[in-house]
C-alpha cells in the first residue's frame, strides 16, 4: 500500500473515498463541516439518518452526491473531540481504511488538516497497520475479495512536518509487519534454520546476527532446549541478535528473550487435533524480539540492546523425549519432564541462562507464547507480566499503556513452587493445573540467576482469529514489538 501525505488542500478523484472525521455531541471536523457546507447540509442529514454518533470506530458510508469529486464519502467516528489523541487518530484512520478497502475506490483520501503533524503521523501508522495482509501464498483469489484501496491520502497543512514525525512510525510498521510474516508463514516454510537464515538478513539494518547450531548448544550443555528438539528432524538453533546504539557499545545491554517453537505438536503429550494448524504461532514470542530488535536498529535507538532466539520444533518422532526424561540445563539444574507440551518453558530455561551468563544485561525479559492458563485467567485482550523487579514491572506498565500493548501484572507466590518439586529430579516441568501460569513462571524465574527479569506469557494476545480491533486484521498481531521498542525509547535511552 502506499501512503503519503498531501496539501490540506487537495480535492479528490473520481476513483476516491473521502474521509472526514466527526465528533460525539454533533461536532464535525473542520474538513467534515467544509465538506457539508459544499453540499448545501446535505452530509449531515444523511449522517443523522444512519444513526451515527461520532463514537469512535463508528462509520458512515454516503455515496457522493453530484458535483462532489469522489466516489464516496466516509464519515468517521472519532469518539470525544477534547479526548482525540494519537491513539484516537491511529483507530479513526484505521477504522476509514477498513470501511473504504472494499467499496472499489483505489484511493483513501482522509483530511485532517486541522489535526497537528503528531496525530496526521499516528493516523498513517493506523492505516498501515490496517492494512496489512499476508498475501504470500494466494494464487486463485477473487478480485471482488481483495482489497481495492491501494493508495492512502493524508490531507495535512504541514506535510514536511507529519512525514518527519511519521518516520519512526513508519519504521515500527515495518518491524510489526515483519513479525506478523513470521508467525504467520506455515512451518513447513519457517523452520529453526530457515528463520535463522530470515533473521540474518536484518544485518542490513547494522544489527549483528550470529547463530548456534546443536553442536555448539550440546557443548554448552543446553539439555533442556535440545530436548525439546530431538523428535524432530529439523536442527534446533538459538539466534543472537545484537544492537550497539548506546554511547558506549560495551556498556550493558538491555536482554530480550523469545520462545520460538516453529510448531508445537505437543510432542508425545501430544495435543487434541482439533485446532493445532495454529501452532505455527508458537513461535510469536521470538517474532517480536526479532520485530523489536528490528524496530530499535531502524530508528537507530541510542541503547544496546540483545535479542535471543530459542528457536525448535516440537515433534512426536521416533527419537522424541518422553514424559519421565531428565534433562540437565546449562545451568546445571535437572528437569523431570512429566509433559512434553509444556515445551516453551525448557527453551527459555537454556535461552534465559545463556543470555545472563553471556551478555550480564541490564534486565531479561522473556516473551512466550506459553500457558492456555494465562487465557482462562485473563481472557484474549491481555497478556499476563510476571516480574521480580518492580522498578521494571513500572517500566512494562507504563509502555504497555503508551503502547496499547496490553499487559497484566500477575503474581509469583513463592509457595507455588511446592508443585514444581519432583522425587527424581531438581523440579518438574510443570505443577498442578491450578494456578498453572503461575507455576509456569516460577518454573522459568529458577534460570534466571537472580538478574532483574519479567515475563510475559502473551498466549492469549499473538493471534487473533477473529479481531475486532482495526489496527489488528485477523491473525498475528505483532504484540510484544510496539511495547518493546516504546520500552526501550521512554526509559533506556542514551
Amino acid at each position: 500500500m502506499k501512503l503519503e501525505f498531501v496539501a490540506a488542500k487537495t480535492q479528490p478523484t473520481a476513483q476516491t473515498a473521502l474521509a472526514v472525521l466527526a465528533f460525539e455531541n454533533d461536532e464535525y471536523s473542520p474538513a467534515a463541516a467544509a465538506l457539508d457546507k459544499q453540499m448545501s447540509g446535505a452530509l449531515k442529514r444523511a449522517v443523522a439518518a444512519s444513526r451515527f454518533k461520532g463514537s469512535l470506530g463508528q462509520t458512515a458510508s454516503i455515496l457522493a452526491p453530484a458535483g462532489t469529486p469522489a466516489q464516496r464519502v466516509l464519515v468517521v467516528g472519532a469518539g470525544k473531540q477534547a479526548s482525540f489523541d494519537a491513539r484516537s487518530a491511529e483507530l479513526a484512520a484505521a477504522h476509514a481504511f477498513t470501511a473504504a478497502k472494499n467499496t472499489g475506490a483505489t484511493t483513501l483520501l482522509l483530511m485532517m488538516p486541522a489535526a497537528g503533524e503528531d496525530r496526521a503521523a499516528h493516523a498513517a501508522l493506523g492505516a498501515r497497520l490496517a492494512a496489512y495482509r499476508f498475501d504470500k501464498y494466494r494464487s486463485r483469489e477473487a478480485a471482488e475479495r481483495k482489497p481495492s484501496v491501494t493508495t492512502v491520502r493524508i490531507a495535512v497543512s504541514d506535510t514536511r512536518a507529519a512525514a518527519k514525525a511519521f518516520k519512526p512510525l513508519s519504521s515500527l510498521a515495518d518491524a510489526i509487519a515483519f513479525a506478523r510474516d513470521l508467525v504467520t508463514e506455515p512451518a513447513n516454510a519457517l523452520y529453526p534454520e530457515e528463520y535463522v537464515r530470515r533473521v540474518k538478513k536484518l544485518t542490513d539494518l547494522g544489527l549483528e546476527v550470529e547463530a548456534l547450531g546443536e553442536k555448539e548448544m550440546k557443548k554448552l550443555g543446553m539439555g533442556a532446549l535440545l530436548g525439546v528438539g530431538q523428535g524432530s528432524a529439523r536442527d534446533s538453533q538459538l539466534a543472537i541478535i545484537q544492537w550497539k546504539g548506546a554511547k558506549d557499545p560495551n556498556a550493558a545491554p538491555i536482554a530480550f528473550v523469545g520462545k520460538g517453537v516453529c510448531f508445537d505438536t505437543g510432542g508425545i503429550s501430544l495435543k487434541n487435533p482439533e485446532g493445532m494448524e495454529e501452532m505455527i504461532t508458537d513461535m510469536a514470542g521470538s517474532a517480536a524480539v526479532a520485530g523489536a530488535m528490528y524496530a530499535l536498529a531502524a530508528r537507530k535507538a541510542k541503547v544496546n540492546a540483545v535479542g535471543v532466539l530459542g528457536l525448535v520444533e516440537n515433534m512426536p518422532g521416533s527419537n522424541a523425549q518422553r514424559p519421565g526424561d531428565i534433562v540437565t540445563t546449562m545451568s546445571g539444574q535437572t528437569v523431570e519432564v512429566n509433559n512434553t507440551d509444556a515445551e516453551g518453558r525448557l527453551v527459555l530455561a537454556d535461552a534465559l541462562w545463556y543470555c545472563q551468563n553471556r551478555f550480564k544485561p541490564k534486565f531479561m525479559i522473556d516473551l512466550a507464547t506459553l500457558t492456555g492458563a494465562i487465557v482462562v485467567a485473563l481472557g484474549k485482550d491481555l497478556a499476563g507480566l510476571f516480574c521480580n523487579d518492580e522498578t521494571l514491572a513500572e517500566h512494562l506498565l507504563a509502555a504497555s499503556k503508551s503502547s496499547y500493548d496490553p499487559l497484566w501484572r500477575m503474581p509469583l507466590p513463592p509457595q507455588y513452587e511446592k508443585g514444581l518439586e519432583s522425587h527424581s529430579a531438581d523440579m518438574k516441568n510443570t505443577g498442578p493445573r491450578q494456578g498453572g501460569a503461575i507455576t509456569a513462571a516460577l518454573f522459568i524465574q529458577k534460570f534466571t540467576n537472580k538478574a532483574p527479569w519479567a515475563h510475559i506469557d502473551m498466549a492469549s494476545t499473538a493471534w487473533k482469529p477473529n479481531s475486532t480491533v482495526p489496527t489488528l486484521p485477523s491473525g498475528a498481531t505483532g504484540f510484544g514489538v510496539r511495547l518493546l521498542d516504546q520500552l526501550s525509547a521512554d526509559f533506556y535511552e542514551d
